[in-house]
């Protein structure tokens, strides 16, 4: 029996196994017929990629050798992947090397050009017809943006038409490029020039952050109009008569000549007191008297001089009242109301203090001096009748601010400039 195993055995490892069927891209029977197919299906392929004919392919045993030159070195080394991909082949040999000719390696290059070209040449006239289609449009939002109407219409002046009119040309050359762009079948070029001009934008946004922000704060006066040409204002310590707003800075004329230059940011951002808003102003004064004087007396006598004088509103009435209590005296505060258009407030303010301390003195009441000095008494005769003060009301008529008045408009007529203000509009 282990006898008939052991036979059993033999003849079964003896037998020759029964032949399989090659399952790879090339199927041949033996070594030689394989390496003749590898060799010719490597041929064929560079063949049809060109640029290799004078590359040799022999192939022993699966392994493949590669002879010859290229015009480039690239294209040498290209080689062993794609020889290597071919089934049946075990390694690569590559002994390509870049040719030295010079006309051979011209020859790709000289192809290129041509190739390109002849491209451009095809290129051309459709891109003629985008550079057209551009020009019409944007011809066509500039011819829009000269136009004087509505622009003007719709801006509170002529700075923010300007606005409206450069922001209209930039839609049109926007929408030139997308039409040209479209026309050359490049639209997701748009988004990069987009892109590329959002980063640019922000980055000079950060660089000229204060001329940026200048422009806005100007912008926005021109639709508030908190002031107007001449109005006497304060702006953040400031005060002068308004000569105009440009586009950059606010320039006043300070009531000693000089011209004050206010940044617009400035403008925008201070407080504003705009004296001339009114018509009637209030002016304001402190007086002192002795702490023995009958003060209710004293206070309507006050309030009953400054009211008689005869540029002082009735409505509102003068006031007068009693402030503080200092060592010296008492302090009694006087108000009186002016028409600003026809009266001078320094002047009524100077005069009605004047016309209170005549009256002071005339009812015998003492104004106290809280300065201690060495005083040397010698007989002193009565001053003459002409020379003693005089108890007549002065004129205090608004002569200078008409003045100043004058030079504002005298210099908004001289200087050729722009100005944002338009006595029309409406105020804050």
């Amino acid at each position: 029996m282990r006898l008939f195993l052991l036979f059993a055995l033999f003849f079964a490892v003896a037998l020759p196994a029964p032949a399989q069927e090659a399952t790879g891209p090339i199927a041949t029977e033996t070594s030689a017929q394989q390496d003749a197919a590898i060799a010719l299906r490597i041929r064929e392929i560079l063949g049809e990629l060109g640029n290799y004919e004078d590359v040799t392919v022999t192939v022993s045993e699966g392994v493949v050798t590669l002879r010859g030159t290229t015009t480039s070195a690239v294209e040498a080394v290209a080689l062993d992947p794609l020889a290597a991909r071919v089934a049946g082949v075990v390694a690569v040999r590559n002994q390509v090397t870049e040719t030295t000719d010079i006309g051979d390696r011209l020859n790709p290059a000289i192809d290129r050009f041509r190739a390109r070209l002849d491209q451009f040449i095809a290129f051309v006239p459709l891109a003629l017809i985008a550079g057209a289609a551009f020009a019409l449009v944007v011809f066509l939002g500039f011819a829009l943006a000269r136009m004087r109407q509505p622009w003007e219409r719709l801006a509170p002046n002529t700075f923010i038409a300007e606005i409206y009119r450069q922001l209209l040309r930039i839609a049109f050359v926007i929408f030139g490029i997308v039409i040209a762009l479209d026309i050359l079948n490049a639209t997701a070029l748009l988004s990069t020039i987009l892109g590329a001009a959002g980063i640019i934008g922000l980055a000079l946004g950060f660089a000229v952050r204060d001329t940026v922000e200048n422009f806005i704060a100007s912008v926005m006066l021109s639709f508030r109009q908190p002031f107007r040409p001449n109005d006497t204002v304060e702006i953040n310590g400031d005060i002068g008569k308004v000569i105009r707003l440009t586009s950059r800075a606010t320039i006043l004329l300070s009531f000693d000549g000089n011209h004050i230059r206010i940044p617009n940011s400035s403008v925008f951002k201070s407080r504003i007191i705009n004296y001339t808003q009114n018509a009637e102003r209030r002016f304001m004064f402190s007086i002192m008297v002795e702490r023995d004087t009958d003060l209710q007396a004293a206070r309507a006598m006050v309030e009953q001089t400054v009211q008689e004088l005869p540029f002082i509103l009735e409505e509102p009435a003068a006031q007068t009242w009693i402030e503080a209590l200092h060592a010296s005296g008492v302090e009694l505060v006087v108000t009186g109301w002016v028409d600003q258009n026809e009266t001078s407030i320094v002047r009524a303010k100077g005069e009605a203090l004047r016309q209170v301390k005549l009256a002071i003195q005339a009812a015998g009441i003492v104004i106290p001096d809280a300065t201690q000095a060495i005083q040397l008494t010698r007989e002193t005769k009565a001053l003459p009748q002409e020379l003693q003060e005089s108890t007549q009301v002065e004129t205090v008529e608004a002569s200078e601010d008409a003045a100043l008045d004058r030079i504002v408009d005298a210099e908004r007529q001289e200087e050729i400039t722009e100005d944002l203000l338009r006595q029309d509009s409406m105020k804050e």
